[in-house]
């Protein structure tokens, strides 16, 4: 895929990357702090959430969206995105599909698996394999006719001309080999993964000259020779989560040094980065650094040093083709800071003097109007706006 620098200099920090143009991707510029939307909301939007939606370069209509009003996900989606673009035919909108857990109220999906109701995964017992909340079901993806249809539906909606490409979740649970081997078995694991290959691949060789594909793939993982980097390929770019947290027996700041270090690797290659950042704290019970749910956050209360902390790991890291979306939780009915703006998004920015300067666990960088100072062993920041 053509979305990598053209050209990469590495004499000092001062030297910056050269992005190749892409037609599929968002837009970009450094005048404010880049923002990314993540969001669902299982009736249609309002006039209001439409407008505020349509300022966003790049958005991703997750799961669940407008199905009790369109009757699916998939017209949800569709509806959403016309409205969207009704307004700003600009904004670059991506359609959610998992690569291998069976959401429900996709129609499509539906449909298929009442016909073909062996293309469910199962164990051994020949019981259906279910995600953690003992519901909700996979796809075997291992299976050639399972692989058709998912390509055959993700390219359908993708054909629409309100939709700019795809958001692919769950990558890592089939490339991470304990996910699934506890579930099925080793053998089973692999085919799984296989058949994951093989999607992509026809993914790619489909629709990807005319999409922009993005997948939830960057992630500091003991499983990854390259924290998940070396799957790029297939992608114009990642989704980033699990970011701001410790795990695998490292220390928050070593497990967020790593993680910065492969952001700022892809982004200066030219990738697009959507990273996504916890405001409120993670759910008890659910996945440490997962951001779909989170728990809520009251705006009277002062966070502007979260905000200023959240920002500054961003400006460390981003390039061109880099936006943030810092949130509490994707379910616009819930979150706290829907339709909501924070003062630093209302600065003026400007373009970066170079890269990010390292010093331990602490980060320095300019840019025109903003200097960013960034000490992650103490979670402290501070944003000196010029």
């Amino acid at each position: 895929m053509s979305n990598k620098a053209l050209d990469t200099k590495e004499e000092d920090s001062e030297t910056m990357s050269i992005v190749e143009e892409n037609k599929n991707f968002p837009e970009f510029s450094w005048d404010k702090i880049p923002l990314y939307m993540h969001v669902r909301k299982k009736t249609a939007y309002t006039n209001d959430e439409i407008e505020y939606l349509s300022k966003f370069p790049l958005i991703t209509i997750e799961k669940s969206t407008g199905y009790e009003t369109f009757g699916s996900n998939e017209a949800g989606t569709l509806e959403t995105a016309k409205a969207i673009k009704s307004i700003n035919p600009n904004t670059k909108i991506l359609y959610y599909k998992n690569v291998v857990i069976n959401w429900g109220n996709y129609e499509e999906d539906e449909l298929f698996l009442e016909e073909h109701p062996e293309a469910y995964l199962r164990n051994d017992d020949e019981e259906k394999s279910l995600m953690p909340n003992g519901v909700t079901p996979f796809f075997d993806i291992s299976q050639e006719i399972v692989q058709n249809y998912w390509l055959s539906h993700v390219k359908r909606i993708t054909e629409s001309t309100f939709i700019d490409g795809a958001f692919l979740d769950a990558n890592i649970k089939v490339l991470v080999p304990s996910f699934f081997g506890n579930k099925v078995g080793e053998d089973k694991q692999q085919e799984i993964e296989a058949g994951y290959f093989t999607m992509l691949q026809n993914l790619n060789t489909q629709i990807g000259e005319e999409n922009l594909l993005i997948a939830n793939i960057i992630r500091v993982r003991p499983e990854f020779e390259d924290t998940g980097r070396e799957f790029l390929k297939y992608f114009n770019g990642s989704y980033i989560e699990g970011f701001d947290n410790e795990s695998f027996g490292m220390t928050y700041a070593d497990y967020l040094v790593a993680g910065i270090e492969a952001v700022q690797k892809s982004a200066r290659e030219g990738n697009v980065i959507a990273m996504s950042l916890g405001i409120g704290e993670a759910i008890d019970g659910s996945t440490i650094g997962i951001d779909d749910v989170r728990e809520s956050v009251e705006l009277e209360g002062n966070l502007n040093d979260r905000i200023d902390y959240l920002l500054a790991i961003f400006l460390v890291c981003a390039e061109k083709y880099s936006y943030i979306y810092p949130h509490d939780g994707f379910n616009s009915l819930t979150s706290a800071v829907w339709l909501k703006t924070f003062s630093q998004y209302e600065k003026n920015l400007g373009e970066p003097t170079g890269y990010a300067i390292q010093d331990g666990y602490i980060y320095t960088r300019s840019f025109e109007y903003l200097d960013v100072w960034l000490d992650i062993e103490n979670q402290q920041a501070k944003l000196n706006w010029k």
